[in-house]
């Protein structure tokens, strides 16, 4: 069941819907470059995605539908497995009698159908659907799943046995039985499975005087998920502590520890921090996928020379790059996507990292345990024996490792590496604080890149224009005629366009997304460490002086470059100011 290029064409001439002379350049294209009619079709604008798919499912004898807006019975979807549709885009939608009717992309995927055949035992009617139906369809999944969430949590939560208090907290014996207890294991295995379906990069468990709140950490901002009986409290720490291999009577001293959370569809790294307060203890679980691929440098949201300055320091063999920002900004996963890009058999790259956020073949990863004595100087030491081309530490956070990074950039190496602080020219006199001598980090900085994160708008957003006010909020933040002049050089805007005629947008909230932004994408400010920098940075001047000077060099400011991704519709202006303000 394929159509031919073909069949598309006769089809196409006989219908009308492309003009003669475009469907010719459209077909010789295709048979030159070897793709498919209809891609090219697509590609060049002639016939829109959906006219095409009808087009095919006339051609096939297949029955077209377009489930955009269809709310699809709970007790169907499941009829498909997640993983199934997810992986194979097929959705079960309607069923009647013994029929099952499936939305599928590819009608040809005959396994596929048999596979559902012979799990649901039911008789197959596959219908064609378009990309978009489908990405709503799968959302649906989710909507279903939390649903079921809310629902045994409440049903759990009332079968739990209340944990015999002792003078000094609950014993180890009692703990442990409540550990063990099948509501407690259930709650928590089920909190797990809706952050990691909610996205969450973080959970917080935090017990107050009559109720325990659960949060999660969603795109950078904490949400509460759900609230559970205080009763739960102490059996589900001591369900976590177990997880983590920690101790359960210890109830006055901070623990940390780790687990994993495997499925068919995820497998995740848990890191459990423990502390004591007023009302118990607090659990904060940092959830990190074992499963993710590291994203671009242009997918994180680096542009234009900003983008070429960074790809170009990968390219030398010594040297430092250095990322900076504040916990949570995403300089790691920035580091990632620089080593993905340097990862060939040519070289030896190893890390030193706490933790191992993701698993990258080919690259030796040391988790630092400071617990054995294994710290970033002391794993960095032993790294610089292991003949390394270039060596990442996670982060420089004291004197000692600081010394060790220098030296080892000066010594034929290329370092990649984070420090805390707020902009890019401020993490020079940082180094210089934690005991580097400015002519050494002169000879060795190549490149410093300050970086936030802010959440991406949803693609329903609310268009507007900025009024006068605005303008002038803008102004408080950078000088709006650098930012037009950047905006024309980067071709975000046409000549003739000005702050007042662009328009930007607001986020617009919808069923899928609660406050209207999906997803996180870096801003940034690359500092090129040029020879008039480093003069700068041998004379130990202010971070102030440093900036003025890279400003005047072309670089592009991190609210520069937020404004101009909101001028993009990429996110909005209110979203860069919070983040830019924090």
């Amino acid at each position: 069941m394929k159509v031919e290029d073909q069949q598309l064409q006769a089809f196409l001439v006989d219908s009308g819907l492309v003009e003669t002379r475009a469907l010719k350049e459209a077909f010789s294209e295709a048979k030159k470059s070897g793709k498919r009619l209809a891609d090219v079709l697509l590609h060049k604008g002639f016939m829109a995605e959906e006219e095409i798919t009808k087009m095919e499912a006339y051609i096939l004898g297949i029955p077209f539908v377009n489930l955009e807006k269809e709310k699809i019975a709970p007790e169907t979807l499941k009829i498909i497995p997640e993983p199934i549709a997810r992986s194979h885009n097929i959705v079960a939608f309607r069923k009647s009698g013994q029929n099952l009717e499936v939305a599928m992309l590819d009608p040809e995927d005959l396994a596929t159908i048999d596979f559902v055949r012979k799990k649901a035992n039911l008789k197959i009617l596959p219908r064609l659907t378009n990309p978009e139906s489908m990405k709503q369809i799968l959302v649906q999944y989710s909507k279903t799943l939390e649903a079921e969430f809310g629902d045994i949590i409440k049903k759990e939560a009332g079968g739990i046995k209340a944990v015999k208090e002792q003078e000094q907290g609950p014993g180890a014996k009692e703990l442990e039985k409540a550990a063990e207890d099948l509501p407690i294991i259930r709650i928590v295995d089920t909190l797990l499975k809706h952050a990691i379906l909610q996205r969450a990069s973080d959970i917080h468990i935090e017990p107050e005087e009559k109720e325990v709140v659960v949060r999660y950490r969603i795109d950078g901002v904490l949400r509460d998920a759900m609230v559970l009986p205080h009763s739960a409290s102490s059996g589900i720490v001591a369900r976590i502590k177990v997880l983590s291999s920690l101790k359960l009577d210890e109830h006055r001293l901070p623990q940390d520890g780790r687990f994993k959370v495997e499925s068919e569809e995820y497998k995740y790294s848990v890191r459990v921090s423990i502390l004591p307060v007023f009302d118990g203890e607090k659990v904060v679980m940092r959830l990190l996928s074992e499963t993710a691929k590291a994203f671009t440098l242009e997918e994180l949201g680096l542009r234009g020379g900003a983008l070429e300055y960074v790809e170009h320091t990968l390219k030398r063999p010594v040297g430092m790059l250095l990322v900076t920002g504040p916990t949570g900004s995403g300089k790691t996963t920035t580091l990632y996507s620089a080593m993905e890009i340097l990862n060939t058999p040519e070289v030896n790259i190893s890390t030193v990292e706490d933790p191992v956020e993701y698993r990258m073949p080919r690259i030796n990863q040391t988790q630092v345990n400071p617990k054995i004595g294994l710290t970033f100087a002391s794993g960095l030491r032993s790294l610089l024996r292991q003949d390394p081309d270039i060596i990442m530490v996670g982060e420089i956070r004291d004197q000692e490792t600081a010394g060790l990074a220098i030296n080892a950039a000066l010594t034929g190496h290329l370092v990649l590496s984070t420090l805390h602080t707020n902009s890019a020219a401020g993490a020079i006199p940082r180094f210089i604080e934690m005991g580097g001598e400015p002519f050494l980090i002169a000879s060795v900085l190549n490149v410093i890149v300050a970086q936030r994160l802010v959440r991406k708008l949803a693609e329903e957003k609310e268009p507007y224009k900025l009024s006068r006010k605005e303008l002038k909020t803008l102004g408080e933040w950078c000088d709006l005629d650098e930012l037009v002049h950047r905006l024309r050089e980067q071709k975000a805007i046409k000549a003739k366009d000005t702050l007042s005629s662009l328009t930007f947008f607001k986020p617009k909230p919808s069923k899928e997304t609660e406050d209207g932004y999906r997803g996180r994408i870096g801003i940034y400010e690359v500092l090129p460490v040029s020879e008039s920098i480093k003069a700068l940075i041998i004379q130990k001047v202010a971070a102030d002086q440093i900036q003025e000077r890279a400003e005047a060099e072309g670089m592009i400011t991190m609210v520069q470059d937020g404004f101009m991704k909101a001028a993009q519709g990429i996110t909005s202006i209110q979203e860069v100011l919070r983040v830019i303000s924090e």
